[in-house]
This record gives C-alpha cells, structure tokens and sequence, in this order.
C-alpha cells in the first residue's frame, strides 16, 4: 500500500451544532479534522463575556497546533502530551485575550479533544463538557466533569447528582475552565480502540437535555440506521425536551480493522 493511514480502524465522523430554543445565540463550537484524526468541541462559558470568542478561539488554536504540527501516531503516552499541549496553548490564548481586550475580559470555555493514534484515542478535556464511549451495551463516561456538583459528590457530601440538585447546589458552577488563569490542569487518558466502538464528545447542552440511558438508546440504534440519523435524533430530542442551552457534539465510530495493517 502506498500510504500508511492514520488509524488500523475504518473512521466515520459526524457532527452537529444547533443553537436550541432559548439562547440568544451559539456559544458552543466544534472542529471536525478526518485527515488528522481530531475532535474539538467547546462551549463558552455561560453568562461570562464572548463566550463564542473562547470556544472558537479553543477549538482553533487546538486544529492549528495539529496541522502546524504532526502528533505522535505510534507512541500513545507522547500523544497524551501533545494534546494536553495543544490544550494549554489554547488556555493562554484565551486568557491572553482576555486580558489584553476588554470586550472579551472574564471569557472562558470547556473543551473536550479526541486525537486517534493507530489503535488507540488520546483524550483530554477540562470543564463540564463530555467525553463518552458506547463499546456493545456498556455506555460510559470517560470524563469526569469539572464542576462543584461533582466534586461535592466526590468528597462524600452527597451520594448522587440527584441528592445535590435537591440540596440546591447548581449543575453549571464550573471549576476549571479554559482563560480563567493562565496555567489550567488538565485531565487527559489513552483509550484503546475497538471494532464497534463509537465516541461522544459533547456540550452539557446535550446531557443537559438527554438523559444516558436515552443516548445509549439511540446510538444502539445506529446498526439500524445511519450515523447521521441518530445525529439529527439526538438535536431533535435535546430541542423537544426543552433546548435550553446550545447543543453540540460530534461522534466517531469505530469500523472494522483494515485489512493489511494489523499491527
């Protein structure tokens, strides 16, 4: 073969981004890169100045370091690090402007990144934004969210989200954030791939709206139907249910292994 791909899997890519029923306008923002292998999805910071600046300010600066810069394919902890990298660069980016400009003073974003390595994905994310996998009938949470909810459920405070809402402590109170100081932790992993698998990176806008086990249901679905189609169901749902937020993610899934590339 001429050319080595870059993952031993067949990849499809699916995105959407839809502005809801109630905001004003779409702060959310998503990048989509097949021919690098890369997944951004962002989402500005609600009630914060510019949140559509940091979210496209994140999720361009992350394709740009990709494109400008050519990520490990074959070594899954140095592509951790690139992407975390990538990640960073984007955090100064956004704090920077948000210094130097004050239109967009206080800006900030989540992002979650999928990067694919041959047979595995390198993902990072910091804010409330999600990272999901449904392998066979096990859909998880690969991120963990960034937010005092989950850290108060964390500390042993509380048993569920569920027992926190009802005590009154808010869903969206974020504590880390893309350009609110200019160094930020960032959570990332390896995950190994598998024939079969298919990836969520979404907004709260999404799981805000739709319960897991919904979602589950309806990427079950996608043998039946189309990637697409379990897309638009997934917006048409989240919009029914209330769309109170923007709604944005992108999906990737994982086909069969290419044949004369095994290892």
């Amino acid at each position: 073969m001429s050319q080595r791909p870059i993952s031993a899997f067949h990849l499809v890519y699916v995105w959407r981004t839809d502005q809801g029923r109630v905001r004003a306008r779409n702060e959310d923002a998503v990048v989509v890169d097949p021919e690098w292998g890369l997944v951004v999805v962002a989402d500005g910071v609600g009630g914060a100045s510019a949140g559509d600046v940091a979210s496209h300010l994140a999720t361009e600066t992350i394709a740009d370091r990709f494109r400008r810069q050519a990520m490990p394919r074959n070594e899954p902890e140095k592509a951790r690090l690139f992407v975390e990298a990538a990640v960073a660069e984007a955090n100064i980016n956004i704090w920077r402007q948000g210094r130097e400009q004050r239109d967009f003073a206080g800006m900030g974003t989540t992002v979650v990144v999928g990067s694919v390595g041959w047979d595995w994905l390198a993902i990072a994310h910091v804010g409330d934004s999600r990272i999901y996998r449904l392998r066979e009938d096990d859909f998880e949470q690969l991120s963990r969210d960034h937010s005092f909810i989950q850290e108060v459920i964390d500390q042993g405070f509380f048993t569920s989200r569920e027992d926190a809402k009802r005590y009154g402590i808010g869903e969206n109170i974020l504590t880390r954030a893309l350009g609110s100081s200019p160094v930020v932790k960032i959570s990332s992993d390896v995950i190994a791939l598998a024939a079969g698998d298919l990836f969520v990176f979404c907004t709260d806008g999404l799981t805000g709206m739709i319960p897991d086990d919904w979602m589950r249901q309806i990427l079950m679905s996608v043998d039946e139907n189309s990637l697409d189609s379990a897309a638009d169901a997934l917006i048409r749902i989240a919009n029914e249910r209330g769309g109170n937020d923007n709604i944005t993610f992108a999906l990737i899934q994982v086909g069969e292994r290419l044949s004369g590339f095994q290892s």
